[in-house]
């Protein structure tokens, strides 16, 4: 076995447990064998054998309770338990440490507030261990207990400061608590000491956006963006930013940017939609939003930006077509009862013009001036008088 001469061992271990098939070590040897040459049923076989031979010796009882979670077997959790009551012999904290870690991770699915329990039984027996404070971490995070999460996380961090899973926790736990000021603070940290890390700055550029910090979150995305080009998420999120602060020349190049990483993304071609009517680029904006919509037809808003864009197009049909689909999504709204009786009015329709002018005019109450004239002397000119 030491020196991997694992076949000679194997025939050897077999003859012996032929021999005497209560040899608990023998057994727990033929186990390691099979586990070094990927044999793990046959592996947990032989120690299942060497535990019932002697249910009292530690290791053969944790390397079970091992591979029976490896292989999500439910005795897994029996053994492991069972192992933590055995003295192994040598290595005590180290040996106990695996059992309670193991038993944790086996736990954290079905039984969360147990595991939490193995694993600061684990952090007891290895104090400089950053692994279990991170999964007891994960833990309460996922049962949005957010305080005992970041105190977790806080204190993996400090074993670890070049720990990226408890920094990344952190700023998870800290973002879902609403606490951006203290996620913020964690990944600046990061970002000084991993500072070609593209992902932090990234993130870091979400978490200043999310706090309406434009200036600072735009150069920690374009920080990303140079550290690793073609980031998509990177890209999307400064298009966001511009398109919140109306700088709409800005938002569509990162615009056109995220699309190429995403090309069937509806909200982005709903984006990108939106800042080509801005800048009065109309026939291009109706082919976006039309592919919005194709890909997302339950987009409501969408719907009457299409509208907007076919009627400066002159596509009056199209406007009608748009506002009628808009409406099974969204109420109506002033704005839409206008667009939809200009277009029946262009269409010659002035009877369906003079209904949606009257309903334009019902909810504008003095909030459209410019339209709101309109709508009435059109109505003069199309209205028969009475």
């Amino acid at each position: 076995m030491a020196k991997k001469d694992f076949a000679s061992a194997e025939k050897t271990l077999a003859d012996v447990t032929q021999k005497d098939a209560n040899n608990y070590r023998a057994w727990f040897d033929l186990g390691y064998v099979y586990n070094a040459t990927d044999r793990t049923q046959q592996a947990i076989d032989a120690y299942r054998k060497s535990v019932a031979a002697n249910p009292t010796i530690f290791e053969s009882t944790l390397n079970l309770g091992i591979m029976l979670a490896r292989s999500n077997d439910s005795d897994a959790e029996k053994f492991l338990r069972q192992a933590t009551t055995l003295k192994p012999s040598a290595h005590q904290e180290e040996g106990w440490y695996r059992a309670w870690l193991t038993l944790g991770h086996v736990l954290d699915k079905s039984k969360p507030q147990e595991a939490i329990e193995a694993f600061r039984h684990a952090a007891k027996l290895q104090p400089k261990e950053v692994e279990p404070h991170l999964s007891a971490g994960l833990l309460f995070e996922q049962q949005k207990q957010y305080p005992q999460a970041a105190a977790e996380y806080q204190k993996a961090a400090e074993l670890d400061p070049t720990s990226s899973e408890a920094l990344a926790g952190l700023v998870n736990t800290y973002s879902q608590a609403g606490q951006l000021g203290d996620a913020e603070a964690s990944l600046r940290k990061f970002v000084q000491l991993d500072p070609n890390n593209a992902t932090a700055h990234v993130q870091l550029g979400r978490l200043l956006a999310a706090q309406r910090k434009w200036d600072e979150a735009t150069t920690e995305l374009d920080k990303g963006l140079q550290l690793q080009p073609g980031d998509g998420l990177a890209e999307r999120q400064l298009a966001s930013i511009y398109l919140d602060q109306k700088k709409y020349d800005d938002a569509i190049p990162h615009i056109s940017a995220a699309l190429k990483a995403a090309p069937r993304d509806a909200q982005l071609h709903h984006w990108m939609g939106q800042a080509l009517l801005a800048r009065k680029r109309f026939p291009e904006a109706q082919n976006e939003l039309i592919n919005a919509l194709k890909l997302k037809p339950d987009l409501g808003e969408a719907y009457g930006d299409l509208a907007f864009a076919a009627s400066e197009n002159k596509n009056y049909p199209l406007v009608v077509q748009a506002l009628d689909v808009r409406a099974k999504y969204l109420p109506e709204s002033p704005m839409a009862y206008f667009l939809r009786a200009t277009a029946y009015d262009h269409l010659h329709d002035a009877k369906q013009a003079a209904a949606n002018y009257h309903k334009f005019l019902e909810l504008a109450q003095g909030r459209y001036p410019d339209e709101e004239w309109k709508a009435k002397h059109r109505l003069i000119a199309i209205e028969p008088k009475r």
